[in-house]
């Protein structure tokens, strides 16, 4: 069986130049599985810097998170980012999902709390093992497992924290416990990442941030991702999405333009790395990265 490449993140983040790197997530269903696997390996053959797997709301489709990861690295040569999430997780069962990530070769691990289901909304979470992605961290850091591991931030501010202060003051506490790198949550307008990386680097997290873009491809995206993120929309993404949403194939090409102008202004401010949530979309992940072709060199 092939090993697959084996670079670290912290490691591939402070060579010269400008990458892209892509995101992907795990079938919802066992049926969907091949047809999942197939649309990550064309995203895949892209030979993107690096690609993250998601893992499923609740743990739901944990189990292919891995697989999909070790398929992504070891058939295309793509490092790999695979992500765990510990909301609702005993201890044991965290325990146990750090050893299959050792055992299947893993060495880039994402973070991260979760998203709060319905179902867990309603739970007293006063009980759960863990409340904060930064409980996890730090037990990923004392298991002894040599992984790099990554965190999520938010430039606008977390939806269920009270301040920006306050997030920014948590954000600390994360990178300390261990976090090499952190990926931003997604945004639309980059002046709300200059001024998030500035508040950041004043409070001495001086890790590299690496922003996350999400293409708008067609206009029910966008309610979504208010829902998701609370994110602000610019009146010019406003407009776009007024003139051209009632036509899919137009608000997907003008959804990619987007991305693509925020991506360019990123790396015109020296940004030189940004991660697509490309939504196992690869004639998305393609387009975007062909209009970057010569910038990414």
């Amino acid at each position: 069986m092939k090993e697959g490449i084996h670079v670290k993140l912290s490691e591939l983040l402070k060579k010269d130049g400008l990458s892209l790197s892509f995101e992907v997530f795990p079938p919802k269903t066992d049926t969907a599985f091949d047809s999942v696997k197939v649309a990550t390996e064309e995203i895949a053959a892209l030979k993107p810097s690096f690609m993250s797997v998601t893992y499923g709301a609740g743990g739901g489709t944990s189990r292919y998170t891995l697989e999909i990861a070790k398929n992504i690295k070891e058939q295309y040569n793509v490092p790999t980012l695979a992500h765990l999430t510990c909301v609702s997780s005993t201890k044991e069962t965290v325990r146990e999902k750090i050893e299959e990530m050792k055992n299947a070769g893993i060495e880039n691990v994402m973070a991260l709390r979760g998203d709060l289901t319905p179902q867990l909304e309603n739970t007293d979470r006063t009980k759960w093992d863990y409340r904060h992605a930064t409980e996890l961290i730090r037990d990923i850091k004392e298991s002894g497992a040599d992984f790099c591991i990554g965190g999520a931030c938010y430039p606008e501010i977390h939806p269920e924290s009270v301040d920006q202060k306050t997030d920014i003051y948590y954000l600390k506490e994360k990178v300390d416990a261990g976090c090499s790198f952190l990926t931003t949550q997604m945004f639309f307008d980059n002046n709300l990442l200059y001024n998030f990386l500035y508040k950041i680097r004043e409070v001495g997290i001086t890790v590299p941030i690496i922003p996350g873009i999400m293409p708008i491809t067609n206009a029910k995206q966008v309610e979504r991702a208010v829902k998701l993120s609370g994110s602000f929309m610019p009146q010019r993404f406003k407009s776009l999405v007024d003139k051209f949403g009632h036509s899919p194939s137009a608000m997907k090409q003008a959804g990619i333009a987007y991305a693509t102008d925020q991506i360019i202004d990123l790396f015109a401010n020296g940004i030189k790395n940004v991660h697509v949530y490309s939504m196992n979309n690869p004639d998305v992940a393609e387009k975007i990265q062909s209009n970057l072709s010569d910038i990414l060199g």
